[in-house]
């Protein structure tokens, strides 16, 4: 097995290459747009599993140097930041409560599915931390940050595999199951969001070229000017929060940066140009989350697949079952069965079986097509960006134990 690494510089390039084939394949395949699949998930699974190809026929084990994402991470989650204007945190103080309480119960639901589905299959008892929210909810960095312990104290030698395999699984079906849930409920329903609001990310399929003026080298390079000090603001917050012992990621403390700034600029220099709501921003936002997933699910080592049994497959898709029964039936509803609601469902299918980027891209798709829903957007990060891992870290400890 020959090992092929792909530099930074040229991972940037293909993931942009990516993205382009799975735009491409989404305005040809209608089923695709129809459904709201993210066109950075269509040309990334394709990557995918080309590498697959080469691994399974050729030998070639071919790797990509991912660490542009993490400053993508961080402009998308700026951008977010620096798009909530204190009234929709005002206005998103009862839903946020609601979407954390039914958030904080399917952990505990997906755990018991996990020990219920892996004691009935014979399976080894450390197998129901892997295939539960450790890998599904916590995805692959909590599955490599606990597997070491899970080995030690279950005795698995392949704790490891299995959990960074369900993860991979987890988040392609995440990828591809939030659209199809949201467009099933936007139908049903006959929902709609706001067509004339400018998106929180992207620009949507229906808008006309009326904002195109707005757009221009100035107003890109002021809003990049803008995010990269609320960035700059989130690193120097960020090393005051870890020396007060509080464990938060970069992304969210920016994020935290940038919702400060949105809303206290502007008061105090009323005449100052602020990018909240403008196209350019929304532009970049989409720019950084279609290239992060693009780099992300291309980089899936599929081939770690191969180790998952008939009965981890079936724990998995009972745990995707239990997933989409729980959105339908108690988060829809739960959140109002409104158009805002649809859009949330959407993300939280991200927040069930894979990350916080995919549960906003998953979002991001469907409000392209269906309008705006800029509540969605401030809230759903807080949950699963945040309180989602302190929970889960619990979790895992008590099984652990």
């Amino acid at each position: 097995m020959s090992a092929l690494q792909v530099p930074a510089f040229l991972t940037f390039t293909i993931s942009i290459l990516v993205f382009f084939v799975g735009s491409r394949l989404n305005r040809s395949v209608t089923a695709l747009s129809r459904w709201n699949i993210p066109e950075a998930v269509t040309g990334g699974l394709i990557s995918a599993f080309l590498t697959l190809v080469a691994y399974a026929l050729f030998d070639t084990e071919i790797g990509f140097a991912i660490g542009a994402r993490d400053l993508l991470l961080l402009y998308f989650f700026t951008g977010v930041g620096l798009n909530a204007r204190l009234s929709d945190l005002i206005a998103g103080g009862r839903p946020f409560l609601v979407l954390l309480t039914l958030t904080l119960v399917f952990l505990v639901i997906q755990s018991v599915v996990a020990v219920g589905s892996t004691a009935l299959l014979g399976l080894p008892a450390g197998f129901s931390i892997l295939l539960g929210s450790a890998s599904l909810v916590g995805g692959h960095g909590t599955t490599i940050a606990w597997a070491p312990t899970i080995t030690s104290r279950f005795g698995l030698a392949n704790a490891m595999e299995v959990g960074i395999a369900s993860a991979t699984l987890g988040l392609m079906v995440a990828s591809i199951l939030g659209g199809p849930i949201a467009r099933h409920l936007i139908s049903r329903k006959a929902l709609h969001g706001k067509i004339d609001e400018e998106l929180i990310v992207g620009v949507s399929n229906k808008q006309t070229d009326r904002h195109a003026d707005e757009v221009s080298y100035q107003s890109m390079l002021h809003t990049l000017l803008v995010m990269n000090i609320a960035v700059i603001g989130g690193y120097l917050l960020h090393g005051l929060v870890i020396e007060l012992g509080i464990k938060l990621p970069l992304f969210v403390v920016c994020m935290f940066f940038a919702i400060l700034l949105t809303n206290t600029v502007p008061i105090v220099a009323p005449r100052l140009p602020w990018p909240t709501r403008t196209r350019p921003l929304s532009l970049i936002s989409d720019l950084s989350l279609n290239i992060f997933l693009s780099m992300s699910l291309m980089s899936l080592q599929l081939w770690t697949l191969q180790g998952l049994g008939l009965s981890i497959l079936v724990v998995l898709a009972l745990q995707t079952i239990t997933a989409v029964a729980y959105i339908l039936f108690v988060v829809f509803p739960a959140m109002g069965r409104s158009y805002n609601a649809a859009v949330i469902s959407a993300g939280f299918t991200g927040i069930a079986l894979g990350a916080t980027p995919t549960a906003i891209a998953n979002m991001a798709a469907v409000t392209k097509a269906h309008g705006a829903a800029p509540l969605a957007f401030i809230i759903l990060p807080l949950v699963s960006a945040f309180f989602i891992d302190i929970a889960n870290a619990g979790i895992i400890t008590f099984m652990v134990r």
